[in-house]
């Protein structure tokens, strides 16, 4: 393959995969990195069942182009890549002559319309869900300040000092609540962006995590030490990856499995800006599943599948995820939940 044809395909938005005739990878562009999840420098040389679970629909495809010597169009493809995602995508598979006989696969995802789509609803939703979140933390404010002065009235009452630590522990709790309600109410422009590691992010969730659940919760990790460092809010970010971790393990009560996985992802598009790089970080784990009625509303505000649950931490999440510029998605089915939050690189 000359360097010519491989620059020309590296700037393609469409992913391409080239494979020689025995269906072993020549050549992926960072699109089909980026879409499939995969480092082409891994694969170069192997199967493509490294890439996919399941290649019988797609090697019908690539035996019909072979047969026919003529592009062959697979319109309703649907691949399961090892890094567990569900892909529908339509195919073209094209016979090309380099040094030997050759195929081009180009994959189109059926579903980036439905995806802009949803980017679009999420904006809305998130500010609408920031709109109440402000309302809600308003009101809360006053009784809280009215709680906190009868407090310290009360407290000037009593005759006993052992008394006076219940109506310490009032102050302070409506403190605490109201630098909470005072973070809702802040203005989006008022957080704090400096240079971060997304894996210091992790490990602080981590080490809360297993110090609130100890015992029967293993959280492993999957990390690509090589991403580079994000722009962002590291207080926030942290807020994001607490609210779905705790979310998880306390669907499993305590007991379970979660992953936290961390990739590159090249030439993404989020909120319809086109970037190079965005840093991909992924919670797994292998609980019951989100129930089927929850998942189009999981993260409106109040919305909880526990009985105790009070429906904020995904609401606040994606408050934070949308402030970056970045989505938070989720795929869950019963054994394998999978929330994935994209953030943009500088």
């Amino acid at each position: 393959m000359s360097d010519f044809s491989h620059l020309t395909l590296d700037y393609l938005a469409t992913a391409v995969i080239l494979v020689d005739g025995e269906s072993r990878v020549i050549y992926l562009n960072p699109a089909a990195e980026n879409l499939f999840e995969v480092s082409g420098k891994n694969l170069i040389t192997n199967p493509l069942q490294l890439i996919f679970t399941d290649t019988g629909q797609l090697a019908n495809a690539m035996q019909r182009a072979l047969h026919n010597n003529a592009s062959y169009i697979e319109h309703d493809l649907m691949l399961m890549t090892h890094a567990h995602n569900k892909l529908h995508v339509r195919c073209t598979v094209t016979p090309v002559q380099f040094d030997k006989p050759c195929l081009v696969l180009e994959f189109h995802p059926m579903d980036r319309p439905l995806k802009l789509a949803r980017e679009e609803q999420m904006l809305d939703q998130t500010q609408a869900n920031r709109l109440l979140l402000r309302n809600l933390a308003h009101e809360i404010k006053n009784p809280l300040g009215g709680i906190r002065g009868a407090a310290q009235l009360l407290e000037q009452e009593l005759d006993k000092p052992g008394l006076r630590e219940y109506t310490q522990v009032i102050v302070q709790e409506a403190d605490r609540l109201r630098t909470l309600m005072e973070k809702l109410l802040t203005p989006q422009g008022h957080t704090r962006h400096s240079a971060l590691n997304i894996h210091e992010v992790l490990e602080r969730v981590r080490s809360v995590v297993l110090a609130e659940m100890p015992g029967g919760l293993t959280i492993k990790r999957d990390y690509d030490i090589s991403l580079p460092a994000l722009i962002g809010d590291k207080e926030q970010l942290i807020q994001v990856i607490l609210n779905v971790v705790r979310n998880a393990a306390q669907a499993m009560h305590g007991h379970g499995r979660i992953i936290l996985r961390t990739r590159i992802a090249r030439q993404v598009t989020l909120f319809k800006q086109r970037h190079r790089l965005a840093v991909m970080v992924q919670i797994i784990d292998n609980g019951p599943g989100i129930a089927p009625e929850l998942r189009d509303k999981i993260f409106y505000p109040l919305v909880s599948g526990r009985a105790d649950g009070h429906g904020l931490g995904l609401t606040l999440a994606q408050d934070f995820v949308s402030q970056h510029r970045g989505t938070i998605e989720f795929d869950s089915e019963p054994g394998c939940t999978c929330f994935t939050v994209m953030l943009p690189l500088p």
